[in-house]
C-alpha cells in the first residue's frame, strides 16, 4: 500500500515500524459542542483506513483522544454554569452516539488530556532540561528558534512565519511563534500542580503525551484534518522530536476541507450543519458514502442535492446486492459475471492500495453493479 505523506509530499510505500502491525493516532474532538459535517470527514476517513489495514492483514492499534480542557470549554462551561468536566462528559457521550451512527468503530484507546497530566509534565521537563522550553510570567513556552527543524511538516520557514505572524504581541514570549506547553493558573480555571506552578496543559502537548504513552515515541500514521497541519501538528512534531530525539511520525495523513454549496463552511455564513442536522434528513450511511465518494485529500463540496445523489447511489448498491444474492442462490451466475466479480475485488484492492482511493474503489464496484443488473 502507498500513502501520501504530508511531510515529504510524496507517495510512499507503507512500511510500519513493526511488521504486520500498524499504530495509528488520530486527533479527536474538543468536546464542547456537537460535531459538524467537517468533523465527520476525518472520523470516516480514518475509520476506513483502519478497517482496510485490518482487511489487509495488519494488527491495528488505533488511538483517538479527547481534548477535555481548552479555552472554549472553559468559556462554555462558565456560560452554562457547569464544570468543565460536566461539559466534557456530556459531549463525549454525544460524540460517541454520532460516531456510532456513522458506523465508526470505537478507538482501541480513547485517552483524555486531563487524565494524562503526569505524562505531559514529564515531556515539558525533558524539553526544559534540553533547552527547548522556558518559563515566562504566564506560561511555559516551547522555544521555536531553538529547534532547527521547526516548519518541517508544513514546509514553512520560521523567519518568514515570524515576519508575517498575525499574533497578538505577547511580551512573555521570546519569539512570536513560540507556543504554550503549560498555562499558569487564572482565576476560575481548572488547574493542576506542576513544577512551574498550578496550571493546565497547552493544546499541542497533550497529543504528544498520549500518543507516546500508548503507541511509543515513534508512531506509524498520524491523521487529522488539513486544518491541523499548522500549527497543531507542526508544534506536536517539534516538541515530540525535541524531547525524544527520535522520529515522531513515519506517515502524516490529512484529509481535505469541506465546503458548503461552494462556500467555506462557517457559522457566520449560516451554512453550518451538525451531523445531527443531517441525520434528520438522511440516513447517516448516506453521509458516510458521500464522504468516501471523493478522495480523502481532495476538498469536498457539500450540498443537499449532492446528498440526494449519494442516497440514490446507496440504494443502487443495495438493489444490486439483493440481485446478486438471488443469482447466487439460484446458481445462475455465468462465467462472465464470475470473472467480473474477481475483477472487482482486484480493482478495489488496487484502488485502496493507491493512497486509500475510495472514490476509485467505489467506481470499480459500480462497474460490477452494471454487470449484475
Amino acid at each position: 500500500m502507498k500513502i501520501y505523506n504530508t511531510q515529504t509530499r510524496n507517495l510512499e510505500e507503507f512500511e510500519p515500524k513493526n511488521e504486520n502491525e500498524a499504530n495509528i493516532y488520530v486527533c479527536g474532538p474538543t468536546v464542547y459542542d456537537f460535531i459538524h459535517v467537517g468533523n465527520s470527514r476525518p472520523l470516516i476517513v480514518f475509520d476506513v483506513l483502519r478497517r482496510y489495514l485490518k482487511y489487509s492483514g495488519y494488527k491495528v492499534n488505533f488511538v483517538q483522544n479527547y481534548t477535555d480542557i481548552d479555552d472554549k470549554m472553559i468559556n462554555r462551561a462558565n456560560n452554562e454554569g457547569k464544570t468543565v468536566k460536566e461539559l466534557a462528559d456530556n459531549y463525549i457521550a454525544e460524540y460517541e452516539k454520532d460516531a456510532k451512527s456513522l458506523n465508526v468503530l470505537p478507538a482501541d484507546v480513547k485517552p483524555k488530556a486531563t487524565e494524562h497530566i503526569g505524562e505531559i509534565i514529564k515531556i515539558i521537563k525533558a524539553l526544559e532540561q534540553k533547552g527547548y522550553a522556558y518559563k515566562s510570567d504566564d506560561s511555559v513556552y516551547f522555544n521555536t528558534a531553538a529547534y532547527a527543524d521547526y516548519g518541517n511538516l508544513s514546509h514553512r520557514n520560521l523567519e518568514d512565519m515570524q515576519a508575517g505572524a498575525r499574533i497578538k504581541v505577547n511580551e512573555s514570549k521570546k519569539n512570536p511563534m513560540d507556543f504554550a506547553l503549560w498555562k499558569l493558573e487564572k482565576p476560575g480555571e481548572p488547574a493542576w500542580n506542576s513544577p512551574w506552578g498550578k496550571g493546565r496543559p497547552g493544546w499541542h502537548i497533550e497529543c504528544s503525551a498520549m500518543s507516546m504513552k500508548y503507541l511509543g515515541d515513534t508512531i506509524d500514521i498520524h491523521g487529522g484534518g488539513e486544518d491541523l497541519v499548522f500549527p497543531h501538528h507542526e508544534n506536536e512534531t517539534a516538541q515530540s522530536e525535541a524531547a525524544t530525539g527520535k522520529k515522531f511520525v513515519k506517515y502524516w495523513m490529512h484529509n481535505g476541507y469541506i465546503n458548503i454549496n461552494n462556500q467555506k463552511m462557517s457559522k457566520s455564513l449560516g451554512n453550518f450543519f451538525t451531523v445531527r442536522d443531517i441525520g434528520e434528513k438522511f440516513d447517516l450511511e448516506v453521509l458516510r458514502f458521500f464522504m468516501l465518494s471523493v478522495h480523502y485529500r481532495s476538498p469536498v463540496n457539500f450540498s443537499f442535492e449532492l446528498m440526494q445523489q449519494a442516497e440514490a447511489g446507496v440504494k443502487r448498491l443495495y438493489n444490486a446486492r439483493d440481485t446478486w444474492a438471488d443469482i447466487a442462490k439460484q446458481g445462475t451466475a455465468d462465467v462472465e459475471i464470475k470473472d467480473a466479480a474477481e475483477a472487482m475485488y482486484a480493482g478495489f484492492k488496487e484502488a485502496m492500495d493507491s493512497d486509500l482511493n475510495t472514490a476509485e474503489a467505489i467506481g470499480v464496484i459500480f462497474e460490477f453493479v452494471k454487470k449484475v443488473n
